[in-house]
């Protein structure tokens, strides 16, 4: 077979122009078929950072939109297991103009002084900190974000409530780093409480836990949920992690949809090559029965048509691929809107995957025309008229 593979490469591109345009078409579809797999494995399995994998969520049972009392959290913190827990409240509302999306931001109220116990992996200054926790209207924000959108200590950022009828007026007096996550806002809970009509106060949409140790995290999530079976607000406490997924079920089913996506790229290259490879086999009947006279074999044939297609796809895998690759490169920089994605990548596994993948297409395309003309009779090679 390798003997071949000079005749093999001159071959594949003997006809320039289809076969550019087949690499082209076939590197199209590897670029979007390896975002694809990337986001599907940066979301289903990427493993928990450390620190992420001791944390949970609690939430009302039925929904995040249904809040739960916060006379909830003294019981919490005394579960078995639990480090530490607080009131982790999402805000919403508008900064600027809400029609550019570059103003969206998350934005969080919480228990100031529990923030760097909870989340130890942002980094802020001693200092900073100790400024947040001094101004009941201060706000710590992600460094990208504050590069973004040109904040610096000291600014007045102001933001008008949606889901809480109240216009917050927030200080910046730190600003964090972190591997991910780093794009939020975070203030006092407790400003927002008294901001807020007597009704709406001392209700919160989630807490944050922090578990003494990665074995106790199961065992937290059932006590907590067991303990407020009977309330009448009852909770649901999962894995940070798992919580973080649960946001992309508001789109549906999103492992069904990227695999049926995946199937149909898979299917859609394979028909494009299969039309390019069994054009290309017609058009060189009578140069295999030449071949043939020649002393090659029937498999020699075939192992050289087949080499020829694989080539072709697997040229356009690599290109394909690299085009995924700047492409996830990209979108990781972007800012977080839906869903964070500052650790998209194409990892190993799935550049060795979308190779073989080619390999396969290329393979199977070719390889029923392939046999049929390896399988003529000279003569009835030699006699072909197309």
């Amino acid at each position: 077979m390798f003997r071949y593979l000079p005749l093999i490469v001159k071959n594949s591109l003997r006809n320039r122009r289809r076969s550019t345009l087949t690499i082209l078409s076939i590197a199209a579809s590897l670029c979007l078929l390896g975002v694809l797999m990337a986001l599907y494995h940066a979301f289903f399995f990427r493993e928990a950072t450390p620190d992420q994998a001791l944390r949970l969520v609690t939430i009302n049972r039925i929904s995040l939109a249904n809040v739960l009392p916060v006379s909830y959290l003294p019981l919490i913190r005394n579960v078995e297991g639990v480090r530490e827990a607080m009131i982790i409240q999402w805000f919403g509302g508008t900064y600027k103009d809400s029609r550019d999306m570059r103003n969206f931001f998350a934005r969080f109220a919480v228990e100031a002084d529990k923030l760097r116990t909870v989340y130890p992996e942002y980094q802020i200054p001693p200092e900073q900190y100790q400024a947040f926790l001094n101004d009941r209207a201060g706000a710590v924000v992600g460094r990208p974000l504050a590069e973004r959108l040109g904040f610096k200590l000291g600014d007045r950022v102001t933001i008008v409530g949606d889901i809480f009828p109240v216009t917050m007026e927030f200080t910046i007096r730190a600003i964090y780093d972190a591997p991910r996550d780093n794009e939020n806002l975070f203030f006092h809970y407790a400003y927002l409480r008294e901001s807020l009509p007597e009704g709406r106060r001392d209700r919160t949409s989630s807490f944050a836990i922090l578990a003494d140790s990665a074995e106790s995290v199961p065992r937290i999530a059932k006590t907590i949920d067991d303990m407020f079976r009977n309330y009448p607000d009852q909770t649901k406490t999962d894995t940070e992690r798992n919580f973080e997924l649960s946001f992309l079920s508001y789109l549906g089913n999103v492992k069904l949809f990227l695999i049926a996506i995946c199937g149909a790229l898979t299917f859609t290259i394979l028909l494009v090559s299969a039309n390019t490879m069994a054009m290309s086999v017609r058009e060189r009947v009578r140069e295999i029965g030449i071949l043939k006279t020649l002393g090659y074999t029937p498999s020699a044939i075939l192992g050289i048509i087949l080499g020829e297609s694989l080539v072709i796809s697997l040229l356009g895998g690599v290109l394909g691929l690299g085009l995924a690759v700047a492409i996830c490169e990209a979108l990781s920089k972007s800012p977080i809107l839906f869903v964070d994605l500052k650790a998209l990548h194409v990892p190993l596994e799935v550049a060795a995957l979308g190779l073989l993948v080619a390999a396969l297409i290329g393979l199977v395309s070719c390889l029923v025309p392939g046999w049929g003309a390896s399988r003529r009779s000279i003569v009835e090679s030699l006699r072909f008229s197309d």
